[in-house]
């Protein structure tokens, strides 16, 4: 992995936004360490717009995906693809874009995580490739 490459973080946001929000944080200090750039559209915008308004949340997805198009790699983190993820894996193709799959264990134990994280870890699940 290049130093300094700027990576899209794409993960579940609705649901369980707290364990959400903390697990997109965590993908992003894992990207940190590892000497990337993150990008987390989903932890920027929600702040801005109302994720339950559809033209909002349209609005935050069409932004993420213009951020996308300036990273040189996405990383798709966690057991489950949402509508959202799915959006931003088919632009990530169309641009050419690498994607690489992380799983939430490999967030969990890279980040030494608490217990508390660990746990809503290994609960929820996870699949995809190894840093």
């Amino acid at each position: 992995m290049a130093e300094g490459k700027i990576v899209y973080i794409a993960s579940p946001y609705a649901g369980d936004l707290e364990g959400n929000v903390a697990f997109a944080k965590a993908a992003c200090r894992l990207a940190m360490e590892r000497g990337c750039t993150p990008v987390a559209a989903h932890l920027l915008y929600p702040q801005l717009l109302d994720d339950t308004v559809p033209e909002q949340r349209e609005l935050g997805i069409r932004m993420g995906l213009k951020l996308l198009e300036v990273c040189g790699e996405m990383w798709l983190c966690g057991s489950r693809v949402s509508g959202g993820m799915q959006e931003e894996l088919k632009a990530a193709w169309r641009h050419k874009i690498p994607v690489r799959r992380i799983s939430r264990e490999t967030v969990a134990e890279f980040l030494h995580l608490g217990e508390d994280m660990a746990g809503t870890v290994q609960a929820m699940g996870g699949v995809g490739g190894r840093l």
